[in-house]
């Protein structure tokens, strides 16, 4: 019999003889399961007179996959709080491109309600094992449907890309368009159909082709190799760091804020020029430039324990956010005007907010004695 509370299982990624043996022997056990899908080539192969249901229906009624597994959330942990529990399965490993179970995970802690997994394969192993490839040094893994909305990638180019759940041509349209802000039309790409069962068959495409591909299914996922290792701001950071290393170059090694201020503004101007001229491959080539100046600042700071260029990034990001309300939040501005207007309205409050700030923190260092006055 099911233990008390939730019991959270794998059922692999689709073909019978990869269910694991203690997912297995378990399943022998019980005497019901609540399946997110039955949609699995997994369940025919079930236990005979084991009693089987499914929250499918859920998926025709709702208008959004996070409405289907909100629903499906509130169900698990009420049926979690029975004396007999309930288990609880999904396909391949219930915490890998899985929404459901770290949700019901975290709530049943909450509540105290006991939660017990037993883990299955996930996707992941029988898709680089169809390409033939190792996921290390460092393979980002994406979710497609999060891809599919975004206007620019969210990994960088000199790293692989491990897309999943492109389920349908119309993901696969979405997903090639956001990658094409980036990779060129002709990135050759592959797509691995049903990794994990007896169909599985990968897909050699250009990137512009896999909407094209009349075998995505709900078991597709889209790899995308890398663009280059010297592609990315992570790639180019590196670089700089390696030109302030004790291996370094003598030059950069012994450059200061102080010294890099005439090349700063030289290449502001050389910017100015290339901007001038219209011509893409200079302006190209200047902004790299001036890109150097900025970076090889936030290293020299992040040794001297000042600021990071994650820090930089991180400033400059809550400042645009914040100050374009009409964008990331509920504010309705009409045109450009209106938009020049509150910007300049925000500006002026941030600097009245960080007067104080500088104020109060004068304030501090006066009463602790810290500092003089006088």
């Amino acid at each position: 019999m099911n233990e008390n509370g939730i019991t959270l299982l794998g059922l692999g990624p689709g073909d019978p003889l990869l269910l694991t043996r203690q997912a297995w022997q378990f399943l022998q056990t019980i005497p019901e399961i609540y399946l997110r899908t039955n949609q699995h080539l997994v369940v025919p192969s079930l236990p005979s007179g084991l009693k089987v249901h499914s929250f499918d229906d859920l998926y025709e009624k709702s208008n959004s996959f996070e409405a289907v597994y909100d629903q499906i959330i509130d169900k698990v942990l009420e049926l979690g709080r029975r004396p007999e529990g309930v288990v609880y399965a999904v396909p391949g490993h219930p915490f890998v491109a899985e929404a459901t179970a770290p949700e019901i995970q975290r709530r049943a802690r909450l509540e105290a309600i006991p939660v017990r997994v037993i883990e299955g394969m996930s996707f992941l192993e029988p898709t680089f094992a169809a390409l033939g490839i190792d996921p290390l040094p460092h393979t980002a893994l994406v979710d497609a449907l999060e891809l599919a909305v975004a206007h620019v990638p969210p990994f960088p180019a000199s790293a692989p890309a491990m897309i999943a759940q492109i389920h349908s041509q119309s993901v696969a349209s979405d997903v090639k368009l956001t990658l094409m802000e980036v990779y060129p039309d002709e990135h050759p790409v592959k797509l691995i159909h049903a990794a994990g069962t007896t169909g599985c068959m990968v897909e050699s495409l250009k990137l512009f082709e896999i909407d094209r591909s009349p075998h995505v299914a709900q078991l597709t996922t889209l790899y995308v190799p890398a663009l280059g290792t010297d592609t990315s701001m992570e790639a180019f950071q590196e670089v700089i760091a390696h030109l302030r290393a004790p291996d370094g170059c003598p030059w950069d090694k012994k450059q200061t804020h102080d010294s890099l201020r005439p090349y700063l503004l030289e290449e502001s101007y050389e910017v100015l020029a290339a901007l001038d001229s219209r011509d893409p491959a200079e302006m190209c080539e200047e902004f790299g430039d001036l890109l150097l100046q900025i970076v090889l600042h936030a290293q020299i700071a992040s040794e001297e324990g000042e600021y990071t260029l994650q820090d930089v990034l991180r400033t400059v990001n809550t400042k645009i956010v914040r100050r374009h309300p009409h964008v990331f939040g509920n504010l309705q501005l009409t045109d450009a005007d209106a938009v020049l207007k509150n910007w300049e309205r925000l500006k002026a409050d941030e600097r009245e907010t960080n007067g104080k700030l500088i104020r109060n923190g004068l304030a501090g260092w006066v009463s602790t004695g810290r500092i003089s006055m006088g």
